[in-house]
C-alpha cells in the first residue's frame, strides 16, 4: 500500500519505517528542513535500537521518501497517519493544535478520499474535531470529498519500539465506516495477533486507560516497597510472588524511583483532566501521580541516610535517561533527583550511555557537576556510587574495578539491578529500594 506519516518524531518515524521494512511505500511529512535532510541521508535524530539501521534499509529500497511539503502526503495516498506531537498544556490536557493543523491544511488540499488516522495520544473524540474540521474548510471550498476518521493508537515502548511494531500484543483500530475498516484491515490482516476493531472514541480511550493502568501498576509496587524497608521484606520476592498470579502477571512490578518518559507523565495528567471535563473522579489516578513524584525526595533522603552530610561529597550517578535503551530524559527521574542533591551541596560525576548529550543541555558542567566518559571513571574518587537507570552495561559492570577506584565503597541503588548479598560480599554497602 501507499501509506503517509505526518511527522517525523519517535512515533511517525517508527511507523514510517517499520511499515517501509513491511514492504509498503511511505511518504513521510516533516515540516523541519534539517531534519528531512538528515533523514533522506538514513540518519536518526534520536537514539532506538535498530531505527536507523531499518531506515537505510528502506533507503536502499526506495519505499521510504522525505517531504516539508504536505500537499505530497495528501497527494500521494488515501491514507494519512497523523503522528505529530500533542504536548501537555499547563492545566494538563493535550495540546492538539498540531493535530488541528494537519486536519486543517489536509482539508484545504484534498480532491479525492482521504482516511486520516489518529496515531498520536489524543483525548477521547478528538475524532470528532478532526471530522468538523475537515468538513468546515471542504465547504469553504466548496467541495464534497468523501472521507474517514479512524483511531489506531500506537504502544511503543521506546528501546523496544521495532519489536512492540512489528511483533505487537494487540492492534486497535476505532472506525465508523466499512470503507476504512476495509483499509485498514488490510494493512494489518498480517500481523499475528489479535485486531480489535471498535468505534473511535473506545479506541482513544483504551491508548489512556492502558498506560495509566501501568503507571499505577508502578507506584503501586513502589508504594509496597515502602512498607518492606520499613518491616524488613524484600520487594523483589512480593513482587515475584504476586506475579505468578496470571491475574497480576510480572510486567511493571519493579520497584523503583518511578516512572518517567514522554507518555506515562503526560498521558495520566490528561485522563485525570478528561474525566473532571466529563464530572468523573480520578481521584486513584491522582494518588498515583503523588506516589510518583515523592519517588524522588525519598530516593535523596535514602542517599542522606547512607552518607550524612552530602555537602562538598563527590557522587557518582549511573544513569540519566528515564530508561534504559533510549537517550530520552524527558520526565526522568535523573530531572527530580539531580537538583535535589545540588542543593544539598553535593559534587556529581555523571555517566549515561547515551543520553548524556541531551543532559548537557538541560545541565551543563559546571563546577559541581561534571561528565565522565566512561562509567569507571566517574566512580574514580567518589563517595558513593547512585544508579538511576538500569543499563545492561551497568548490571555487567566488574564491581571489583568499581570498588577499588571509590573513595567509600557505597551502592544507593535506585533501579535494584544488584543482589544486595553478593555485592556486600564484594565489601560494599548496598542500599536498594524495597530490599532489606
Amino acid at each position: 500500500m501507499r501509506l503517509t506519516v505526518v511527522g517525523a518524531g519517535y512515533v511517525g518515524l517508527t511507523t514510517a519505517v517499520c511499515f517501509a521494512h513491511l514492504g509498503h511505500e511511505v511518504k513521510v511529512v516533516e515540516k523541519l528542513p534539517h531534519k528531512v535532510e538528515l533523514l533522506k541521508e538514513g540518519k536518526v535524530p534520536f537514539y532506538e535500537p535498530g531505527l536507523e539501521e531499518l531506515l537505510l534499509e528502506s533507503l536502499r529500497k526506495g519505499r521510504i521518501d522525505f517531504t516539508t511539503q504536505l500537499s505530497e502526503g495528501v497527494e500521494f495516498s488515501e491514507v494519512i497517519f497523523i503522528c505529530v506531537g500533542t504536548p501537555q498544556n499547563p492545566d494538563g490536557s493535550a495540546d492538539l493544535s498540531q493535530v488541528e493543523e494537519v486536519a486543517r491544511e489536509t482539508a484545504k488540499l484534498m480532491n479525492s478520499y482521504k482516511l486520516l488516522v489518529e496515531k498520536s495520544t489524543v483525548p477521547v473524540n478528538t475524532h470528532k474535531l478532526i471530522k468538523r474540521t475537515v468538513e468546515r474548510y471542504l465547504r469553504k471550498r466548496g467541495k464534497s470529498v468523501e472521507f474517514d476518521t479512524a483511531s489506531n493508537p500506537e504502544f511503543l515502548r521506546e528501546g523496544s519500539a521495532i519489536k512492540d511494531f512489528l511483533y505487537p500484543d494487540r492492534i486497535v483500530i476505532g472506525v465508523e465506516s466499512e470503507k476504512a475498516r476495509k483499509i485498514l484491515w488490510e494493512l494489518y490482516k498480517d500481523f499475528n495477533c489479535p485486531i480489535i476493531f471498535t468505534d473511535p472514541a473506545t479506541s482513544e480511550l483504551i491508548k489512556h486507560a492502558s498506560n495509566s493502568f501501568l503507571a499505577m501498576k508502578i507506584s503501586y509496587i513502589n508504594m509496597v516497597a515502602d512498607l518492606c524497608e520499613k518491616v524488613g521484606a524484600d520487594i523483589k520476592l512480593v513482587a515475584e510472588g504476586m506475579g505468578y498470579d496470571k491475574r497480576i502477571g510480572k510486567d511493571f512490578l519493579r520497584a523503583g524511583i518511578g516512572w518517567g518518559g514522554s507518555c506515562f507523565p503526560k498521558d495520566i495528567k490528561a485522563f485525570i483532566k478528561m474525566a473532571e471535563d466529563h464530572g468523573v473522579d480520578f481521584s486513584l489516578l491522582k494518588e498515583v501521580d503523588k506516589i510518583n513524584s515523592r519517588r524522588a525526595y525519598q530516593f535523596v533522603e535514602k542517599v542522606k541516610n547512607a552518607i550524612w552530610s552530602l555537602r562538598g561529597k563527590t557522587l557518582a550517578i549511573w544513569g540519566l535517561s528515564f530508561k534504559p535503551n533510549t537517550d530520552d530524559i524527558r520526565e526522568a527521574p535523573s530531572l527530580r533527583i539531580i537538583p535535589l542533591l545540588l542543593k544539598e551541596g553535593a559534587l556529581l560525576k555523571l555517566y549515561d550511555p547515551k543520553a548524556m548529550d541531551n543532559f548537557k543541555k538541560v545541565y551543563p558542567p559546571s563546577k559541581d557537576l561534571d561528565y565522565a566518559q566512561d562509567m569507571y571513571s566517574a566512580v574514580k574518587g567518589t563517595s558513593a556510587l547512585l544508579i538511576l537507570t538500569e543499563w545492561e552495561e551497568f548490571e555487567k559492570a566488574d564491581l571489583s574495578k568499581v570498588r577499588e577506584l571509590m573513595e567509600l565503597p557505597i551502592i544507593i541503588d535506585g533501579r535494584n539491578i544488584y543482589n544486595p548479598e553478593e555485592v556486600r560480599r564484594l565489601g560494599f554497602e548496598y542500599y536498594g529500594v524495597g530490599v532489606p
